[in-house]
């Protein structure tokens, strides 16, 4: 398989593996963001993208649990061999719980980033829906 050239890019909602191959664009899970408000994205996009990283954070939460059990293996013996086995998968166990919950606070901080960001839109929003509130009626 042959490796794509240049960087990836993060396309919230696209499955390679589908029949479409057009991949979706910033603002596409709702209407094209006109550039210049400092946003990328629109509101159901930046929506998606928070369902998306807690969607993927709780997958993570779940591998945790699998993790754990991997870290408290006991050895299937009493002899040294079986002792020394159980050790090593625990260490490895431990490493995988370690890896796991970095991933987890990643996602977690990632979601709560568009959070912040759907508040800076909705601000965003109001205050420009408050100037043209503003504005005088009818025909000047």
């Amino acid at each position: 398989m042959t490796v794509p050239e240049g960087t990836p890019v993060y396309q919230p909602g696209f499955d390679p593996g589908s029949v479409c191959k057009a991949p979706p664009t910033g603002g596409s899970y709702g209407t094209p963001v006109a550039e210049g408000a400092g946003f990328k994205y629109d509101e159901a996009t930046l929506h998606e993208l928070v369902k998306e990283w807690s969607a993927l954070a709780q997958e993570y939460k779940d591998d945790l649990d699998a993790a754990g059990k991997i870290a408290r293996a006991q050895p299937p013996g009493l002899e040294y061999a079986s002792g020394n086995n159980a050790d090593v998968t625990q260490h490895s166990g431990g490493a995988l719980t370690a890896a796991l919950t970095q991933r987890v606070n990643y996602c977690q901080n990632m979601a709560t980033k568009y959070r912040v960001a759907l508040g800076k839109y909705a601000t965003a929003e109001d205050h420009a829906t408050s100037v043209i509130n503003q504005q005088p009626k009818g025909i000047a």
